[in-house]
């Protein structure tokens, strides 16, 4: 189902980066960090000008097909983000979320 999948801080860094072992690993990287960079132009643009709210809509950012995905992605983010022991804004570092996003991955070979 997924080749790379990211975790953002609200600060627009990531906090994890992960995708299934290609000869194109390094595209994936330079694009989640490439829309890091739209996503920063986008907000600053608000700051300089009253821009129109419907300009800063980026379209639907994953098929809807695919929303059982993200929603167990989500749920996995939500338990490490309810662990005492994490401190917002560190790298994701958790076993259980590594390896549900590595199960994610393995549906794609």
């Amino acid at each position: 189902m997924a080749v790379c999948v990211a975790v953002i801080a609200k600060e627009n860094y990531p906090l994890y980066i992960r995708s299934a072992p290609t000869e194109n690993e390094l595209k994936f990287h330079y694009m989640v960090h490439t829309s890091l960079d739209v996503v920063d132009e986008k907000i600053s643009a608000m700051g300089k000008a009253l821009v129109d709210q419907r300009e800063l809509y980026l379209g639907l950012l994953y098929p809807t097909e695919d929303y059982k995905m993200f929603r167990k992605l989500h749920n996995s983010y939500t338990d490490v983000m309810c662990n005492p022991f994490y401190n917002p804004g560190d790298r994701i570092q958790s076993r259980a979320f590594d390896s549900m996003v590595t199960s994610m991955m393995i549906q794609v070979c």
